[in-house]
């Protein structure tokens, strides 16, 4: 028995490969890197959806869909209640979707991601949502609603290049859990409740925004190593480094780092993470001699959405706009193996006495 499933193989797949030993993220043939530095959302959503829809559409016919589906689901933001945090907001909109196993469901599932989040976040500071334009990308329409200026091509192109990247990784536990769901034929509305779900567990989907916090306490390069020593001394977790799967560096962090070198204006801030990030590696390393502690994916991520405007409460939910696309690409392929999803579970409790 193993009770994380770490070392269970519950499902083959040609959606995604994680080499966590050799630190490679292939995604349907693609490595990460050259997804993230060449592939919009629209054109990963495609890629990720080919094969288990016989009804997709072409790349262009399919960005404009999920367009006019961004404005068709901007009529959910009225009946969503106030007090939401980003990720209920969105879970509580997506619940209020029809429920199939379409390619209708999968386009609004994935139009209606930014539309709820950008919304939740405006509504947090008290400003009114602003309805979407189907005539842009996903991404830019995405920052136009959240911040109500037009985007420009580096910023909508760095959006593209995080939502690209979290798209899709492996059986994770959100994707395993819409998998679960998908099997009992419950529809790809469902599935995807199931991951958000998942997913806003701190140890799943939780951790870019308090790499900010870790950043913005060290302060300076000056209170680097003091700081990370004191921060170790007392046991805490240091946010960014570390993963589940990779025993070397995350491909996706210098997917990431790029795409925020690309960005105006970032170098000053970039300079300082990578100082800080050189100082915490250096001693994981001396502290952890025997396991490997490498920068993950959250790190170079909180850099970038800060970047692009976005508060930190906001970030589990923006991931999770890009990893819509994998968990119904998951549910599909799950649905087509025609199996119930039923593991056996080991009884350890009181048995009856003899009679």
């Amino acid at each position: 028995m193993d009770s994380g499933l770490e070392d269970i193989v519950a499902a083959e797949t040609v959606l995604s490969d994680v080499d966590g030993q050799n630190g490679r993220l292939i995604i349907r043939g693609w490595p990460v890197e050259m997804l993230a530095a060449s592939m919009a959302f629209e054109d990963v959503a495609h890629l990720l959806w080919q094969g288990f829809f016989d009804d997709l559409p072409d790349v262009a016919e399919l960005g404009a869909r999920i367009g006019a589906a961004r404005e068709e689901v901007f009529d959910l933001v009225a009946d969503l209640p106030a007090g939401l945090d980003g990720v209920s907001y969105l879970r509580a909109g997506w619940a209020l979707l029809p429920d199939d196993e379409s390619i209708e469901t999968a386009i609004r599932l994935a139009a209606a991601g930014p539309v709820l989040t950008a919304a939740a976040v405006r509504r947090r500071r008290g400003e009114g949502a602003i309805a979407p334009d189907r005539g842009l990308s996903q991404s830019t329409d995405f920052l136009r609603m959240l911040t109500g200026n037009q985007a420009g091509q580096a910023e909508a192109r760095a959006l593209d290049a995080y939502l690209v990247t979290v798209c899709d990784h492996g059986l994770n536990a959100s994707t395993f859990a819409a998998r679960v769901v998908a099997s009992t034929r419950a529809g790809l509305v469902s599935a995807a409740v199931a991951g958000i779900s998942a997913l806003k567990g701190p140890l799943h989907g939780g951790a870019p925004g308090p790499v900010l916090d870790m950043i913005d306490a060290i302060g300076s390069p000056a209170n680097a190593e003091r700081w990370i020593e004191g921060a170790l001394n007392r046991g805490d977790r240091l946010m960014g480094f570390g993963h589940r799967v990779y025993r070397v560096r995350d491909p996706r962090a210098d997917a990431l780092k790029a795409a925020v070198a690309r960005l105006p204006g970032t170098t000053g801030r970039l300079e300082f993470a990578e100082h800080i990030e050189q100082a915490i590696l250096g001693r994981l390393a001396a502290k952890y001699p025997k396991r490997r502690l490498e920068t993950n994916v959250e790190f170079y991520t909180a850099l970038l959405l800060e970047a692009l405007g976005l508060p930190r409460e906001a970030f589990t939910a923006v991931f999770a706009c890009g990893r819509v696309l994998g968990w119904t690409a998951h549910a599909r392929e799950q649905i087509g193996e025609g199996r119930l999803v039923r593991p056996r579970s080991v009884y350890r409790g009181p048995v009856p006495a003899a009679a």
